[in-house]
């Protein structure tokens, strides 16, 4: 399975306990729906390899999972920094102005007053914000991922339409 079969799941942030168990932030709308989670994939060097879980707890957006076979920290601490995929078949389906922050990697970002800004490039997530990044011309572009400022989604069409707040993308062009 490669990664164009997969979504991006979440990141081994760090073990947990004494008994080989890993902290993997998700990266997932409703973490609850992955709580019968049966394997991940996980990613070591480019390739996707399979790990069975024996054990997961869900707090918040954390999954502590315990994986056969990796039973002393030692072992966990290889995992650590790594990203996790799961099968797209996998992927709960979201409402239409609901949207993976993977999922809109490549998506034309157009401003109601600026209109095409440019092609998202990441969504950088920040202690306190999640922000849309995007490339212009050299200049990085940073907008907050928020209700307020994000007016549309067209998956069909991959653009994303914001409201970016009066100035915000002006900013970063005269810089």
């Amino acid at each position: 399975m490669t990664k164009n079969d997969c979504f991006f799941f979440g990141k081994v942030t760090k073990t947990h306990g004494l008994k080989g168990e890993v902290t993997i932030k998700m990266d997932v709308v409703n973490p609850l729906d992955f709580k019968e989670l049966r394997y991940i994939l996980v990613d070591q060097d480019g390739t996707l390899v399979p790990y069975f879980i024996e054990n997961l707890k869900i707090n918040g957006d954390k999954m502590f999972v315990q994986l056969q076979d990796v039973t002393k920290m030692e072992q966990a601490m290889a995992f650590v920094g790594r990203a996790v995929f799961l099968p797209n078949e996998m992927m709960p389906q979201l409402d239409d102005d609901d949207f993976y922050f993977s999922e809109i990697k490549g998506f034309m970002l157009v401003d109601k007053r600026k209109g095409e800004v440019g092609r998202i490039s990441d969504v950088l997530e920040y202690p306190t914000q999640a922000v849309i990044q995007i490339m212009r011309d050299g200049k990085e572009i940073l907008i907050p991922v928020h209700d307020d400022i994000i007016k549309k989604v067209d998956k069909k069409n991959k653009v994303l339409t914001v409201d970016a707040p009066e100035g915000l993308i002006d900013m970063y062009l005269e810089m």
